[in-house]
């Protein structure tokens, strides 16, 4: 288990100025941080019901761009009072610039211990291979920051995600209602389960990877 904390009351250089996540680049996309001029491309994805019903803890969907730039504020707020590797990044495509979703590293309640990795994207986007190539790069940086293993919560009946995290590697270790107060499916990724070479993970009895 990692051993520090995952939040702090700043996370600044001398000068005050907030310590920024490292882009970090795939094959076909860039993971950075979050701007408050993104709003339009988050409300497309955030505002969507097809997103927002599988988000974990449960979040309404954003109404309007000015509440879309708010929670980006807030959101950028956050990751710098958070010591990394936690954060929360844009997902950007590298062949047009645009931002399709959104990754996240975020410590889970109630103590805060167990380091969460997620994704959302546009459903436009769904089965192109993006949240699997954006995890793998997330687990893959987190893993060089002094962390050991990652979670990730997936709603019951949301296989599409289950599948994702299968293909990280993930592996599920059961139900638990410890996170947010819901019934969850929880898996959990080590460094080694990031190797190609290992074995598929178990999925929930209710699941099927299609």
């Amino acid at each position: 288990m990692r051993s520090k904390p995952l939040l702090r009351p700043a996370n600044t250089t001398g000068a005050g100025t907030p310590v920024l996540r490292p882009p970090l680049t795939t094959e076909r996309l860039i993971l950075r941080g979050w701007r408050v001029e993104d709003a339009p491309a988050a409300l497309a994805i955030f505002g969507h019901v097809a997103v927002a019903r599988w988000l974990s803890p449960d979040m309404d969907q954003v109404p309007d761009r000015s509440a879309m730039r708010l929670l980006l504020q807030q959101w950028i707020a956050e990751t710098a009072r958070m010591a990394p590797p936690a954060g929360r990044w844009a997902m950007q495509r590298r062949s047009d610039g645009r931002v399709i979703g959104g990754s996240i590293l975020l410590p889970l309640p109630p103590g805060n211990e167990d380091l969460e990795i997620g994704w959302q994207l546009h459903p436009d986007t769904w089965g192109c291979g993006y949240a699997t190539e954006a995890t793998h790069a997330l687990a893959a940086w987190a893993f060089r920051q002094d962390v050991d293993e990652l979670f990730a919560v997936v709603r019951p009946g949301n296989t599409r995600a289950a599948a994702t995290v299968r293909r990280n590697g993930m592996h599920w270790v059961g139900e638990t209602d410890k996170y947010f107060g819901l019934m969850l499916q929880l898996f959990r990724l080590r460094p080694a389960d990031l190797d190609s070479a290992a074995p598929n993970a178990q999925l929930p009895p209710a699941f099927r990877d299609n």
